[in-house]
């Protein structure tokens, strides 16, 4: 399948609720929100000029179908993905939302990413080279980049509407929340990672870490926003992975690479991606969707015989 034309912006007849790296959200009464995934992609906390095609449909899909492996224990915002659900506003956009939208419910915000990491890479690999720490805690000494950790270990993170998220301890973390809550989001977590983490071994991937974030309707923890994919986990491939290298990844990884290459400064406006590397890009994003749901997004279509 060919790519069309990456869709970076959405521009829908209802109330904007919010507008995001990569999401843009629409109000659908007093208890329901329009989230629509666009193909905008951001690195180093910047929204780079140029999508990738087909983006936002991997990132709805897999959340799709993620919420639905996980809602036996962990509740989540999910009301719809499906067209006929869409407003009737919108009747002459379906074609285009098709595949890169959730109906949610609207859940109090916890503001903090809850981050699990089974192995040693990222913003964790830095934090153990300058300090021999995780979250704050100290690690054993002589870990090797991208080491596979004893147990997964809870390291949230500030969330950040704009600049860089902040990496805390979870007795920060109590201290902000309360015990009851930050313990509760840690157990949700580790559960949910342990999960994927081992459905995705069985598809031949390592999940080296994820974020998830959480809110709360009428007291009750809930799983919002997206869950699970290349943009907020790191996805290896188990075949050629070695601890001390750098990973086989089906995230976006390969992008930060391009653009630390590319000289860029990461303060000024980020350069546009090449050609080349959006489709590399698209199709590391395709083949995660593949390879986690056990099915192509686009299936072939049949020939005529």
């Amino acid at each position: 399948m060919i790519a069309g034309p990456a869709l970076v912006k959405t521009d829908l007849p209802l109330k904007l609720f919010a507008r995001g790296k990569v999401r843009d959200t629409y109000e659908l009464g007093d208890d329901r929100l329009l989230m629509v995934a666009t193909d905008r992609i951001s690195a180093f906390d910047h929204v780079l000029p140029n999508g990738i095609p087909d983006r936002g449909k991997v990132l709805t899909q897999l959340s799709i179908f993620w919420f639905s492996q996980t809602d036996f224990f962990q509740d989540n915002h999910l009301v719809s993905g499906m067209v006929p659900d869409l407003p009737s506003e919108l009747r002459d956009r379906r074609e285009e939302l098709a595949g890169r939208f959730m109906i949610v419910r609207k859940a109090k915000r916890i503001d903090f990413e809850c981050v699990v990491r089974g192995y040693l890479a990222g913003s964790a690999w830095k934090e153990y080279e300058d300090s021999q720490s995780l979250a704050g805690e100290k690690m054993p000494p002589g870990l090797r980049q991208s080491e596979r950790l004893a147990i997964p270990i809870f390291s949230p993170a500030t969330k950040a509407e704009t600049g860089h998220d902040e990496n805390v301890s979870f007795t920060r973390l109590k201290k902000e929340l309360g015990d009851e809550l930050a313990t509760k989001l840690r157990d949700a977590s580790i559960e949910l990672y342990k999960f994927a983490a081992e459905l995705s071994s069985r598809r031949g991937l390592i999940l080296a870490d994820t974020k998830f974030e959480f809110g709360t309707i009428d007291g009750e923890l809930i799983l919002i926003d997206e869950a699970l994919t290349p943009d907020s986990s790191r996805f290896w491939e188990s075949s050629t992975y070695l601890a001390g290298a750098t990973p086989d990844s089906y995230d976006k990884q390969f992008v930060r690479d391009w653009l630390t290459r590319s000289g860029w400064d990461k303060e000024s406006e980020p350069p546009e991606l090449p050609n080349d590397i959006v489709a590399q890009t698209r199709e590391r994003y395709l083949t995660a969707y593949q390879r986690l749901v056990g099915k192509p997004l686009f299936p072939p279509k049949a020939r005529n015989e």
